[in-house]
């Protein structure tokens, strides 16, 4: 969960709006009793810049993915949330429910400050052996109590996560000393028959890690650090720990999001690759940091507890640089498509690599091939998104212009000598001048490899655009906010080769 400390307030004052609204609305009822809470907000999910394939409240603030888990058949989006206005504050669990991760039911407010304080981000876990004695596959939610200090709390539900009751026990992680000490992320570790979870220590750039048998009673085992200066521009938060097996190898990943610090401006992922025993997280001695995402928008990114066969990640789609201005109502902040990532063997080194998810397929039109030109109004007019897969010659300099009618654009260029993707964000772009921080000239995304011609996925959006290597190799996403969807796209350079196809909303 994001601190607003007062370092990061005097930087961004100007543009993150929502400091002021930290305080707790006392008139919230206490954390659990989401029976009392208010019906989500009905809205007609058309408004200007409204995502139309991508996960948005009805109304207010977001930030933060949290307690993301599966249980009978239904995937569980809670999140960082503001019950009572579209600035950050009053930071509460919102919940979201859906059969195939695209179309969502917004639900009641999950989890809402009590008497340890706000509710910052977390983790939820499926507890198939009632190892904590609330019952056997109760789904227990792990998160930081933001009161006068961090600490760790746990809440859990019978009930498929329809209601949770808090733990009177709370803290099961007390702390007094650390100013940042949040955002645990929790999983079951077979080999020693524990609960291992992973907690960010922000501007100490570390990860602490802690052991328990039973979600109540934790151990301190060690703290993951680097001692890298690239690594430490920012603040560390919102960790996650992944096991893969790559090669016939088992590897361990070790997500780090970085705040401001980067690797464009403002918020990212950064990720290490290592082993993990159970106690103590040790990265390979690689080149760091690695990026799970060149672009501005996509932060505080976690994966799906529980799911059986694949790793489901989804980040908050905003940068903290500008996160409380960007032009949305009722709502503030999407959260990007999920991801599956994977771990693969790329240029003789791990990388993670990340793909759409496969259930994308589903609301998915036929493939039409692309012409130079305006291709929106010919197949679906200017409202609906889409996806737009591209043959990129990497051999050559090329400018890509994706378009629309108002004479608004996004370029992206071809870099061979570098084996760069340069996407380039300004006035052009769309409405732009809600923050000074917004407009870039040079978003960088490499590609991996020594392929002549690459593909490129172009997930478009009424205000986002997700770059995706059609390998998995590199993304880059970004918001944008044109007038209208862009329905265009023009090559100078190289020969335009490509296919689009439609994406139906998930709101109709």
């Amino acid at each position: 969960m994001r601190l607003f400390t007062k370092t990061l307030i005097l930087l961004v004052a100007a543009v993150v709006c929502g400091c002021g609204d930290a305080e707790i609305d006392e008139d919230l009822p206490p954390s659990g009793e989401t029976e009392e809470q208010e019906k989500p907000f009905s809205s007609s999910y058309d408004e200007q810049y409204r995502p139309q394939i991508h996960y948005t409240p009805a109304k207010n603030w977001i930030n933060d993915p949290n307690g993301l888990v599966y249980a009978d058949g239904v995937y569980h989006l809670f999140y960082q949330y503001n019950p009572r206005g579209k600035d950050w504050g009053n930071m509460s669990w919102g919940h979201a429910v859906s059969p195939d991760l695209l179309h969502w039911e917004e639900q009641p407010v999950a989890l809402i400050a009590d008497h340890l304080g706000a509710i910052f981000s977390g983790s939820a876990v499926v507890d198939k052996d009632n190892t904590a004695g609330f019952g056997r596959n109760a789904i227990v939610a792990l998160y930081t109590s933001a009161g006068a200090s961090q600490q760790q709390s746990i809440a859990y539900s019978l009930d498929g996560a329809k209601s949770f009751k808090t733990y009177e026990g709370n803290p099961v992680v007390p702390n007094t000393v650390k100013t940042d000490f949040r955002d645990p992320k929790v999983f079951w570790h077979s080999e020693s028959e524990s609960w291992v979870m992973a907690l960010a220590l922000g501007w100490s750039y570390g990860i602490e890690i802690l052991t328990s048998k039973n979600l109540k009673n934790w151990t301190s085992q060690s703290v993951f650090t680097s001692d890298l200066s690239s690594c430490r521009n920012g603040q560390w938060e919102c960790p996650d720990l992944l096991r893969y097996e790559c090669d016939g190898e088992e590897k361990w990943v070790m997500l780090v999001s970085v705040n401001p610090g980067g690797p464009v401006s403002g918020s990212g992922t950064m990720y290490f690759v290592g082993d993990f025993d159970g106690k103590k997280f040790v990265a390979d001695d690689m080149t760091y940091p690695l990026w799970l995402d060149y672009g501005t928008d996509n932060y505080a990114g976690v994966t799906w507890s529980n799911v059986p066969d694949r790793t489901i990640y989804i980040g908050w789609m905003n940068n903290w640089l500008y996160a409380g201005v960007v032009p949305a109502h009722p709502w503030r902040s999407a959260m990007t498509l999920p991801r599956e990532i994977d771990l693969k063997k790329i240029d003789g080194k791990y990388m993670l690599t990340s793909k759409v998810i496969r259930e994308i397929e589903t609301i998915a039109g036929e493939w039409e091939d692309v012409e130079d030109g305006m291709f929106g109004e010919r197949m679906f007019g200017v409202r609906d998104s889409y996806q737009l897969r591209l043959e990129v010659d990497m051999t050559t300099e090329a400018s890509y212009l994706l378009s629309n009618s108002k004479g608004e654009y996004l370029e992206f260029t071809v870099n061979p000598k570098t084996r760069m993707i340069v996407a380039k964000r300004t006035q052009k772009t769309g409405k732009a001048e809600f923050s000074p921080s917004y407009p870039l000239s040079s978003l960088k995304m490499p590609v991996p490899g020594d392929e002549a011609v690459v593909g490129l996925d172009l997930f478009v959006d009424k205000s986002s655009v997700e770059m995706i290597l059609s390998d998995g190799s590199s993304a880059m996403t970004m918001l944008v906010f044109p007038k209208e969807i862009y329905n265009g796209i023009h090559c100078t350079g190289a020969d335009l080769n490509g296919k689009v196809r439609t994406l139906s909303s998930v709101w109709k």
